[in-house]
């Protein structure tokens, strides 16, 4: 049975007609009307529409959506760049489309394509941080994803790891958010380009180009600049530390990461497990999990939306 997925970004909408493998077999891609609620529900009826004209078999579609959705899975309680406030987003749909719909968070999407085919397919238990802009979750538990009791769980980003640190977009202060995204890891590299670090490019580069960018910082990890690995490495030394928080509670097989700054591979995880040991409680008394980089990358929210959608339609 064939599904759609369709993940809504704060740039672009993208969907796709999904196999029961996680395969995507067709595709598109739309800029997304970020400032317009209506629009982008037009946006996404228009795009399950196509994909099905073209499909006539699939069985149901999913929308992975940036927020927070209730546990039915049909209102999105709020979403920070897209005015969707308790917007009853599966009934505005289900208005206009002759198919069964789901909606999650995209965190949570991306985390379920993982698991099911991805880096985590072959755990029970599985922990996905998603490290871009700022830091997304998922949290698989004995093969079910974990959504809470009232459907907003997995919130991991949000996970307070410094007393009073520094201030979140949440309205807390000292979440993993601020030390372990990528706007945290351009701050470090800044504050690094600040202390003028010996065999470092990132002054340079700044003073180059007026500002530090993702780019910039990923090229100069890439070619072994030492402050930028030093930036890199304090981001990975607070991943690890939560994710020692997180092992407490949740005890995972694996921990995946995702997410642009991922892509460093085994540049961000060797600090991650380094400081994951340091502070991993009765370290040594029990086994301890696998750190690995996220296999689907930018198709996960449509592949796990899908997936979602078509299991979801099969236990009505």
């Amino acid at each position: 049975m064939q599904a759609i997925g369709i993940d809504i970004g704060g740039t672009k909408i993208a969907g796709g007609v999904v196999t029961e493998l996680g395969e995507i077999v067709a595709e598109e891609r739309v800029p997304t009307p970020a400032g317009d609620a209506g629009a982008i529900v037009d946006a996404v009826v228009a795009m399950v529409k196509g994909l099905q004209a073209r499909h006539p078999d699939v069985v149901a579609a999913g929308v992975a959506a940036p927020g927070f959705i209730d546990a039915s899975q049909s209102v999105v309680y709020y979403t920070p760049n897209i005015p969707w406030r308790n917007e009853p987003l599966r009934a505005r749909l289900s208005e206009q489309l002759d198919l069964h719909i789901t909606i999650d968070n995209d965190a949570n999407a991306a985390g379920w394509a993982e698991f099911r085919f991805g880096a985590g397919r072959l755990a029970s238990d599985m922990t996905m941080l998603t490290i871009g802009t700022g830091v997304g979750g998922a949290v698989v538990a004995q093969d079910r994803l974990l959504r809470g009791g009232f459907g907003t769980g997995g919130e991991l980003g949000h996970m307070r790891i410094v007393p009073d640190g520094l201030p979140c977009g949440c309205g807390a202060r000292g979440c993993i958010e601020q030390y372990g995204s990528g706007r945290a890891l351009l701050r470090m590299a800044g504050e690094v380009a600040d202390l003028g670090g010996v065999g470092s490019a990132l002054a340079a580069v700044r003073a180059e180009k007026g500002e530090l960018t993702g780019h910039d910082v990923a090229a100069l990890m890439q070619a072994g600049d030492a402050g930028a690995l030093e930036a890199l490495r304090q981001l990975g030394t607070w991943l690890g530390q939560a994710a020692a928080s997180l092992a407490a509670i949740l005890d995972p097989q694996v921990f995946v990461f995702g997410g642009g700054v991922a892509q460093s591979g085994e540049l961000l995880l060797a600090p991650v497990r380094k400081a994951f040991r340091e502070h991993l409680p009765a370290r040594g008394f029990h086994p301890e999990p696998d750190f690995v980089i996220a296999e689907l990358v930018n198709d996960a929210g449509v592949v796990g939306a899908a997936d979602l959608a078509r299991l979801h339609a099969s236990i009505r």
